[in-house]
């Protein structure tokens, strides 16, 4: 890759072409990120703590919590940071390595969303066998797959958009490195390696969303199957939360990533990349918490025990 390649340092761009919105922005999203990294630890703090949460759901719960606090800062505090100081150089080596970051804490996140619809297939479905299937063993083995295939799929992202020779304009027109972006620098034709990335994409998180589908199809049919009211409701409401997170995740990916090459707009590839890189890691643990009565019990906990702890 280094020897295609003259260009030795790219260019970010800011939140925002205009001084005065890049100021609002930058101060909007640091309290954002901020805001998230913390919730996201008083997740993972929350359940470690309460016995009563040593579930395999909650397992999986505070997996995407650590997930999405990796998730964010990949990206985030350099864009923070650049927009800050003015600094916005990055070295050809941290871009590329930016990216395939970004883009194996994304497909983890993906495979892991998957995991758990199948988590909660299991205990709406076969509720009998569920404790003795869903062992503590093949949890951290299922989380363990989601990370690898993770790594994984993002290699060939990284090899196919930095084996481009890169030899002219080095401006990326984004406030991370991103594939499409980065790609319109090279100064070969591009469009085979975009294409090639975009049915690559499509396949691989497609088939992840697939087999989410499948689980939640079989979730309703046998809620469907629960005669009472009540049982039903509290049958839908243990996987609310979670179909309100893939909701989130796949709606504001697939707006940029499973859309046509030829659609590409610069302005909508940022505002797109401010919804999944950052709003949606930050809502996640208020939708968990929000719609979850044992983790607002378990927040309330931990809060009591802090205020007679300062006592």
């Amino acid at each position: 890759m280094g020897n295609q390649s003259t260009v030795a340092r790219f260019i970010l761009k800011s939140f925002s072409d205009d001084p005065t919105v890049n100021a609002v922005c930058t101060g909007c999203l640091l309290v954002t990120y901020a805001f998230g990294v913390l919730a996201n630890i008083a997740v993972i703090t929350v359940i470690t703590k309460d016995g009563h949460l040593h579930t395999p759901m909650y397992f999986f719960l505070k997996s995407l919590s650590f997930l999405d606090v990796c998730y964010t800062s990949v990206t985030m505090p350099k864009a923070i940071v650049n927009a800050i100081l003015g600094s916005q150089e990055i070295s050809f080596l941290e871009c590329a390595v930016q990216l395939y970051s970004f883009f194996t804490l994304a497909a983890t996140e993906c495979f892991l969303l998957t995991t758990m619809a199948y988590d909660r297939c299991m205990a709406i479905y076969r509720p009998l066998v569920y404790g003795v299937t869903m062992s503590r063993k093949l949890c951290w083995e299922l989380v363990s797959t989601a990370w690898i295939c993770g790594a994984l799929y993002s290699i060939f992202h990284a090899i196919n958009t930095f084996s481009l020779p890169f030899c002219g304009p080095n401006v990326i027109d984004h406030f991370f490195c991103d594939i499409p972006p980065v790609m319109r620098l090279s100064c070969a034709d591009y469009h085979t390696n975009e294409e090639v990335s975009f049915i690559y994409t499509s396949c691989i998180i497609l088939g992840a969303c697939v087999l989410t589908l499948l689980s939640y199809l079989l979730i309703i049919s046998t809620i469907a199957k629960i005669q009472q009211v009540q049982g039903r409701w509290k049958a839908f409401s243990t996987c609310s939360s979670h179909l309100t997170t893939v909701l989130l995740f796949y709606g504001t990916g697939s707006s940029l990533y499973l859309r046509p090459t030829s659609d590409y707009s610069p302005i909508q590839v940022r505002l797109a990349a401010v919804f999944y890189s950052i709003i949606t890691p930050t809502l996640n643990p208020l939708i968990y918490c929000l719609r979850n009565k044992e983790m607002k019990v378990a927040l309330e906990k931990v809060f009591l025990q802090l205020q007679r702890r300062k006592v």
